[in-house]
C-alpha cells in the first residue's frame, strides 16, 4: 500500500480514538459528578438532623440550668430571711441587755454614793477612837505601833531563831555533803606529786678547779655567760657545785644545758659559750614543743594550734607560788574533766578550758596586762569557742557565768590548795591571819577573835549581853560576806561565832 494511504488511515484512527476518549470521558465525568452530589446531599441530611439534636439537647440543659438557678436563688432568699430574723432577734436581746446594762450602772453609782458616805463616817469614827486611844494611854500612833512592833519581834524572835538554825543545818549539812563526796571522788581519782620549785638551779663540777674555768681570766667567761642567758652564776665555797639564780626557768634552763656541755667539752671561752648557748636554746625550744604536745595528748585534747601548742610548753619552765605551771595545768583539766562527767556538764569544752585557763602566764612577762585576759585574747586569736576562752576569764571571777567556768574555779583552787603544792613566806602567812582577825574584830559586839588551822578557820567570841543568838547567825553571816569581798585566799574559811554566858555562884 502506498505511504498515503497508510498516512490516511492513521490519521482516521488517531481522530476516531480522539473523539471515543472524550465520549468515554464526559461519560465518567457525569456518572463521577452524580455520585459526589448524592454524597453532598447525604451528609447535609445527616448534618441537619445532627443540628435538630444538638438544638435539642441546649434547649434541655438551657432549661435545666435556669431551673437550678432558680432553686438556689429560693434557698439564697431563705437564708437571708433567716440571717435577718436572727439579727433581728439580736437587735432585740441588745437592746434588752443595754436596758440592763444602764440600770445596774445606775444602782453602781448609788452604791458608789453609799460606800463613800459609809467610809467618811467610819474614817471619822476612827480617828475619834485613835484621839480617845492616844488620850486614855498617853501614846502617839507612831509610839503605839513602835511598842506593837517590839513586842511581836520579841515573841517571835525565838521561833525564827530555830527555824533558822534548822534551815541552815539542814541545807548546808546536805550541801557540804554533797560537794565534799563530789570534790573527794574527783581528788582520789586524780593522786599527783607535788613539790615546790625554787629559782635556782645546781650545776655539778667534776672538780673544784672548773670554777676557776668557769670564771674566766678577769672573769670574762662568766660575763659573757650572765650576759647572753640573763642569769646569775654564783660560785662559792660549796665544794663541785655552782648555782644558777634568776626568775626565768628558761634562762635558767639554757645557762644550765650550757654550762653542762661545756663541763663535757672542756673547752671554755666566750666564742665556745655563744656556741653552747645557741645549742641549748635550740634544744630548749624543742623541749617546750614536745612538753607541749605531750600534755595536750595526756589529758586528751586535740586540734590545737601549733603555735598554741608552743606556748601551752613554755609553761613547762614557769611556776607559780613555786608550782609548776604546766603541772599545775594538767591537773586542773584532769579534775574539770572528773567534775564535769559528775556534774553533767560539756566535758570537752571543761578539760580544754582548764588546760589552757593559764596559757595567759606563758607571755605576761612579756605584754602588759593580767594573765586571765591575756589567756583571753590569746584563745580567741587561735579560734578556740567563746565558752572555752571565757574560762581563762572566770577561775578568777567571784560569780563565773558557765557551769564550766565555775567547775575551772573549784578545780584551781583544789589544785593550788593541796598540801606541798605551793609555798608561802612567813610574812604573807603572819600577814594573811592578821587580816583574818581585822576582819571579824571591825564588827561591834566581837570580844576576841583567833585564826586558825593556817587561816582556814577564824573563830569569834562575842560579848553574850550584846549579841544574842539571832544577831551571832547574822553576825556570822555578815563577817563571811567581807571576808569574800576583802581578801584573796585559796579554798574557803570557816567563820565561827561563839556566844556563851557563864554563871558562876558559891555554896557556902
Amino acid at each position: 500500500m502506498p505511504a498515503q494511504v497508510i498516512a490516511m488511515w492513521l490519521s482516521i484512527g488517531l481522530v476516531v480514538g480522539l473523539a471515543g476518549g472524550w465520549v468515554l470521558r464526559k461519560t465518567l465525568a457525569s456518572k463521577v459528578k452524580g455520585t459526589i452530589e448524592a454524597k453532598s446531599e447525604a451528609i447535609l441530611i445527616e448534618a441537619k438532623n445532627k443540628e435538630k439534636e444538638l438544638v435539642l439537647l441546649a434547649k434541655d440543659k438551657a432549661l435545666k440550668i435556669i431551673e437550678e438557678a432558680k432553686n438556689e436563688e429560693k434557698i439564697h432568699r431563705q437564708e437571708l430571711t433567716a440571717l435577718q430574723q436572727k439579727l433581728e432577734q439580736r437587735e432585740e436581746t441588745f437592746d434588752k441587755r443595754l436596758l440592763e446594762l444602764e440600770e445596774q450602772k445606775q444602782k453602781a453609782e448609788e452604791g458608789k454614793q453609799k460606800f463613800e458616805q459609809a467610809r467618811e463616817e467610819v474614817l471619822k469614827i476612827r480617828e475619834e477612837q485613835m484621839a480617845k486611844l492616844q488620850k486614855i494611854a498617853g501614846l502617839t500612833q507612831a509610839e503605839a505601833e513602835k511598842a506593837l512592833f517590839d513586842n511581836v519581834e520579841t515573841r517571835i524572835q525565838n521561833e525564827l531563831e530555830v527555824r533558822i538554825r534548822k534551815l541552815e543545818m539542814s541545807s548546808t549539812e546536805e550541801v557540804e555533803r554533797r560537794a565534799r563526796t563530789l570534790i573527794a571522788t574527783a581528788m582520789e581519782r586524780l593522786a599527783s606529786a607535788q613539790s615546790v620549785e625554787t629559782t635556782t638551779t645546781v650545776v655539778t663540777l667534776p672538780n673544784d678547779e672548773m670554777k676557776g674555768r668557769i670564771i674566766g681570766k678577769e672573769g670574762r667567761n662568766i660575763k659573757t655567760i650572765e650576759q647572753l642567758t640573763g642569769v646569775e652564776v654564783i660560785v662559792d665555797e660549796t665544794p663541785s657545785a655552782i648555782v644558777v639564780s634568776g626568775f626565768n626557768p628558761i634562762r635558767r634552763h639554757i645557762a644550765k644545758k650550757a654550762l653542762d656541755q661545756l663541763i663535757a667539752d672542756g673547752r671554755i671561752h666566750p666564742g665556745r659559750i655563744e656556741e653552747a648557748i645557741d645549742k641549748a636554746k635550740k634544744e630548749i625550744s624543742q623541749d617546750i614543743k614536745r612538753a607541749g604536745e605531750e600534755a595536750a595528748y595526756e589529758v586528751g585534747v586535740a586540734g590545737l594550734d601549733p603555735k598554741l601548742i608552743q606556748l601551752l610548753g613554755r609553761l613547762k619552765f614557769r611556776t607559780s607560788y613555786g608550782q609548776n605551771v604546766l603541772q599545775h595545768s594538767k591537773e586542773v583539766a584532769w579534775l574539770c574533766k572528773m567534775l564535769a562527767q559528775e556534774l553533767g556538764a560539756n566535758v570537752a569544752v571543761a578539760t580544754k578550758g582548764g588546760l589552757l585557763h593559764d596559757i595567759g602566764k606563758s607571755v605576761d612577762h612579756e605584754i602588759q596586762g593580767s594573765h586571765p585576759e591575756i589567756g583571753y585574747d590569746i584563745m580567741k586569736k587561735f579560734g578556740l569557742p567563746e565558752e572555752v576562752a571565757y574560762i581563762s576569764v572566770a577561775h578568777h571571777e567571784d560569780n563565773p557565768k558557765t557551769l564550766e567556768g565555775i567547775i575551772c574555779k573549784v578545780a584551781d583552787a583544789i589544785s593550788g590548795a593541796r598540801p606541798g603544792a605551793r609555798k608561802d613566806t612567813f610574812e604573807n602567812y603572819l600577814q594573811r591571819l592578821e587580816e583574818l582577825e581585822a576582819v571579824a574584830t571591825s564588827f561591834e559586839g566581837v570580844e576576841k577573835c583567833y585564826a586558825i588551822q593556817a587561816g582556814r578557820e577564824v573563830r569569834v567570841f562575842v560579848q553574850p549581853e550584846q549579841i544574842d543568838d539571832y544577831a551571832a547567825t547574822k553576825l556570822a553571816r555578815n563577817i563571811a560576806d567581807k571576808i569574800e569581798q576583802e581578801l584573796k585566799y585559796p579554798g574557803e574559811i570557816k567563820v565561827n561565832v561563839i556566844r556563851e554566858t557563864r554563871v558562876v555562884e558559891y555554896a557556902r
